[in-house]
């Protein structure tokens, strides 16, 4: 049979030589250099060798349990055409190349370079489009694999071509691909893996998907080994009702932990939470946001910014501290209140009932164009709409002010539609001329609203009254009444008062230029006009009352149990 006849496995150190005559030309160059043993492409075995040289020119055609050998990895295929003088070989059918114990390549077709220690890999579908001038004779047998699969250990990429790059130990792609990781999958248009430091790179409609999570993006770097991607663009990461916005980042396929950057943005269920940087651990549902942060709830139309938030949306708790506001938004404003810190508390998550609690504490102040507000501390109460002020609270609207030892607002369509002032209630009214009050003291008051104004007011238990009525002819004030009293209802009218109502009581009325100086004012009156926030930016400058103005709490054995 000769040349085409059966050939024994051939040694490793006697590789085969070619056969064809050297041309005049070839034959006056310098020699090349010889090859070492481990730049060698080795044939070890082929069931049968044959030459033709006019369909295979200097190739060595090898069909049946071929078996290559170079630098510490076999290769092995069905059929094969070896050219020795280049040092590189085009193999077909069952193509797979073995590196170690941990590395392996399997294809249709491969092409390896033994000179740069390169393979290009393909499956069938590929080999009909190319155009290489293949052997036509030497068909690819065996089913082969439906894709070309690079194994490492325990992760495997799919891809339907795939070069590989043996020095720099890199497999890549750019016609699509498929890497799969433990329980993570992730596929792109472009895509590196790196065997050795365990690094890939992909690009063009990335999508990584686990049982919990899944993340889109244009581009992603991803670590096999620490299971940690590193978010290079514009990308979505959805897990159960949670979405992840981020352009620049960190995610943890593993423990579902994301260290986020540039404005990224965690939304669940109607609550967002943006910040400079964010942390979010997705096992727990813990997430922390730093700088410039946003918690907005648009289910219950509010919003908590900060420089420092804290948020767990198994729980609905947040926190939020540094520079810390919150907004309640309306139809007609919004209200602002600044605190040292908020905590948001959540009940009965997840059901119709669900309500929240809202608490902020230390140097309170608030703002609304028709309400202003300063206290020690608040609690907001979503399932009554109350909000309750507490140690020495002060409560103004328009030209009113109101202040006692706790201060209950209760909200209706996020408007204001009445106070009670517990304690020490005391309501001043400033009037057109300096220094002319209307005044009421008692133990207990209620203010009553529409659309943002006072339009009744009562006083209860202990009351005391300073209070100057006008001439209707010419609205001049023509005098202080001066009275004592167990209850008392005022009536407001575009933001004056038109009368008062009273049980029997005591009192007297003085004239303008006959009123004595210690009737002006009641007791303990104060006009804190000089703490009032005056905009939502004033509200983060705290004013303080001026020394020994501030409100002493009475101990009384009778005060009501809240």
């Amino acid at each position: 049979m000769g040349l085409m006849g059966h050939i024994s496995p051939i040694s490793p150190i006697s590789p085969i030589s070619p056969i064809s005559p050297i041309s005049p030309q070839k034959s006056k160059k310098a020699p090349k250099a010889p090859k070492k043993d481990k730049d060698r492409v080795y044939l070890i075995h082929a069931d049968e060798l044959r030459y033709d040289r006019y369909r295979n020119g200097n190739a060595k055609v090898l069909t049946g349990n071929v078996h290559f050998e170079h630098d510490g990895a076999n290769l092995y295929c069905d059929s094969a055409n070896f050219y020795e003088d280049t040092n590189s070989f085009e193999a077909w059918g069952n193509v797979r190349m073995v590196q170690g114990d941990t590395l392996s390549l399997t294809s249709d077709y491969g092409k390896y370079i033994g000179d740069i220690k390169f393979i290009e890999a393909k499956t069938k579908s590929s080999i009909n489009n190319l155009p290489y001038s293949l052997s036509r004779d030497v068909s690819p047998t065996g089913d082969g694999h439906d894709k070309v699969v690079l194994r490492n250990k325990t992760t495997t990429l799919y891809t339907d071509e795939l070069y590989f790059d043996r020095i720099e130990n890199l497999g890549y792609y750019d016609t699509g691909g498929e890497l799969v990781d433990n329980t993570t999958t992730l596929t792109s248009v472009y895509g590196e893996y790196h065997t050795d430091t365990k690094d890939a790179f992909f690009n063009d409609d990335v999508k990584m998907v686990d049982k919990k999570f899944e993340l889109t993006t244009d581009t992603l770097v991803y670590n096999t080994a620490s299971h940690r991607a590193h978010i290079v663009g514009p990308s979505d990461i959805t897990s159960g009702r949670s979405h992840i916005y981020s352009e620049q980042g960190y995610y943890n396929t593993e423990t579902e932990e994301a260290e986020l950057l540039e404005r990224s943005i965690l939304d669940n269920g109607g609550r967002t939470l943006t910040g400079d940087s964010l942390w979010h651990d997705g096992h727990s549902g813990i997430s922390e946001a730093f700088r410039n942060v946003i918690f907005t709830d648009t289910v219950n139309h509010n919003m908590l910014l900060c420089d420092y938030g804290f948020y767990n949306d198994s729980t609905g708790y947040a926190m939020c501290t540094e520079k810390a506001m919150a907004v309640d938004f309306s139809e007609k404003d919004s209200l602002f209140m600044h605190a040292d810190t908020f905590k948001v508390f959540t009940y009965n998550i997840d059901t119709d009932s669900i309500y929240r609690i809202m608490h902020g504490y230390n140097r309170v102040r608030a703002y609304r164009r028709d309400v202003q507000a300063v206290c020690d501390s608040m609690v907001y109460n979503s399932k009554d709409s109350c909000l309750t002020l507490y140690t020495d609270p002060i409560l103004w609207n328009m030209n009113q002010q109101l202040l006692g030892e706790e201060i209950k607002v209760y909200m209706k369509d996020s408007v204001i539609d009445y106070a009670h002032v517990i304690n020490q209630a005391f309501s001043i009214e400033e009037l057109r001329e300096p220094e002319v009050f209307n005044q009421v003291s008692s133990k207990e008051m209620f203010a009553y609203f529409t659309d943002g104004e006072i339009h009744e007011a009562q006083a209860v238990d202990n009351v005391l009254i300073a209070y100057y009525p006008e001439d209707n002819a010419d609205t001049t004030y023509v005098g202080l009444v001066s009275m004592e009293t167990t209850k008392l209802r005022m009536f407001m009218e575009k933001k004056k008062l038109q009368r008062i109502w009273t049980p029997k009581s005591d009192g007297v009325m003085y004239p303008m230029t006959q009123i004595p100086p210690a009737k002006r004012y009641l007791e303990n009156f104060q006009w804190f006009d000089y703490v009032r926030p005056t905009s939502k930016e004033d509200i983060f400058v705290w004013r303080g009352k001026k020394e020994g103005t501030e409100l002493k709490t009475q101990k009384s054995s009778n005060r009501k149990q809240r």
